[in-house]
């Protein structure tokens, strides 16, 4: 019967569903839904996975339009009773095709929110229902810790869900703050790499390091003093400087230069940790009033590549600008011929681009649920956009996404979850440059 994940962002649907499929030598295809699926394109998937017998996960499912919904409920259904029954061959949307039996459909669902929809009740019934239980997140976080090389893994992963929940609870509600799974998972991650770059430096004070300094960009100033008392209480009496490579700060202040600004303290400092951002997260949200440098930050960064001869090659895109069909493409009903969405065919012309430098798309307009949703699969772990034609288009290792927004009123948990923040606070500049 395959499976039916449900529970909010970060608690890990989509990943228990692979790990599953990984334990039993299973192959998982992950396919982002969209509104822009009809019928036909759903059936095609099914088509193929019945006839190799692997496995698909339909991430946001409920976000496929209900008409659809209740033609995929026979196709699914087709495939199950085939299954029962034994059956070798059996026929499928007017075909007659094999049956690999290992063929497993899963679905993950979000709770209803805006660009939802509730699923029909012949549908639900094709899927085992299943409850995302709260992770645990000091186990889990030992265990990364364990993993990236830490000796007090056990100690430290107290400290540091104990400095998420009080985070929780003491900041601010700000739209542009997620403590979940994902945020601690990548400051594991960051963690370790400082910890492989200094073997030297005590752990607590490698891991305070990472703490400080991947959370304080998205920090905004009044929770700036409640936020480093919190670390001063879980790490008294340290005080460690932050990393600094000083080459590269020289070559961003001749970029500024050169750029006719002003090398502003408080200027350099967004733009390297742009940098540490984009060394550990693939899509970055640049979040901050008008006015306030968003978008010369990224460029400035640009330029920078350009001075070290990396040659970055980047396009910018308002998606506001254009409908849904416009940047992902659609499939004419009638015809079934495909055309092209424009953010579609940029990242297949950057993914054939030589490997080697670095590729950006930035987009630049504001966040809604019905676009920003269809890149659930590409922000995540997965890194592979899915379109409605079923083709796939990997994400390579130099390829980054910049989104730069004012707020994220609009974004929902999911969204928010899935990019590392760079939180451009209206005193950060002043009005002095």
């Amino acid at each position: 019967m395959g499976g039916a994940p449900a529970g909010p962002a970060g608690t890990g649907k989509t990943e228990t569903t692979k790990d599953l499929g990984r334990a039993l030598g299973m192959m998982v295809y992950v396919f982002n839904c969209s509104e822009q699926m009809d019928y036909k394109s759903c059936g095609n998937i099914y088509k193929g996975l019945a006839q190799t017998g692997a496995w698909g996960c339909f991430d946001e499912f409920n976000r496929i339009a209900v008409e659809v919904l209740s033609v995929v409920a026979v196709q699914v259904k087709t495939i199950q009773d085939a299954i029962k029954m034994h059956r070798e061959r059996f026929t499928f949307m007017g075909e007659s095709i094999a049956l690999v039996p290992t063929v497993g459909i899963f679905i993950t669902l979000n709770p209803g929110y805006a660009g939802r929809t509730e699923l029909p009740e012949n549908l639900k019934t094709l899927f085992r229902p299943c409850a995302m239980v709260v992770p645990d997140f000091a186990l889990i976080c030992e265990i990364m810790l364990m993993a990236e090389g830490f000796q007090d893994a056990r100690i430290l992963a107290r400290k540091f869900i104990t400095l998420y929940t009080l985070c929780r609870e003491l900041l601010s509600k700000q739209d542009h703050y997620d403590w979940g799974l994902r945020a601690i998972k990548s400051v594991l991650v960051v963690a370790g790499t400082l910890k492989r770059d200094d073997h030297s430096r005590p752990e607590d004070q490698v891991l305070m390091r990472a703490l400080r300094d991947f959370n304080i960009p998205k920090i905004v100033t009044e929770d700036v003093a409640i936020f480093m008392g919190l670390i001063g209480d879980l790490f008294p009496t340290l005080d460690v400087p932050r990393k600094r490579i000083f080459e590269f700060e020289k070559t961003i202040r001749r970029a500024v230069n050169e750029n006719k600004l002003q090398p502003e303290e408080g200027f350099l400092m967004k733009v390297v940790q742009l940098q540490d951002l984009l060394d550990v997260r693939h899509s970055v949200f640049i979040v901050g009033n008008t006015g306030t440098g968003k978008t010369k930050i990224w460029q400035t960064l640009l330029e920078t590549y350009r001075i070290q001869k990396l040659k970055p090659v980047c396009s910018v895109i308002n998606p506001k600008a254009l409908s849904n069909d416009e940047l992902f493409g659609v499939v004419n009903p009638t015809t079934r011929e495909w055309k092209d969405g424009l953010f579609s065919s940029i990242m297949r012309e950057q993914t054939n681009l030589p490997a080697g430098y670095p590729k950006w798309i930035v987009l630049d307009g504001d966040i809604d649920p019905m676009w920003i949703e269809s890149l659930n699969t590409l922000m995540d772990d997965n890194k592979i956009l899915t379109l409605a034609s079923n083709e796939r288009i990997t994400l390579k290792r130099e390829m980054r996404l910049l989104f730069e927004v004012g707020h994220l009123k609009a974004a929902t948990p999911a969204t928010v979850s899935r990019a590392g923040i760079l939180y451009i606070n209206p005193q950060d500049m002043g009005w002095a440059p």
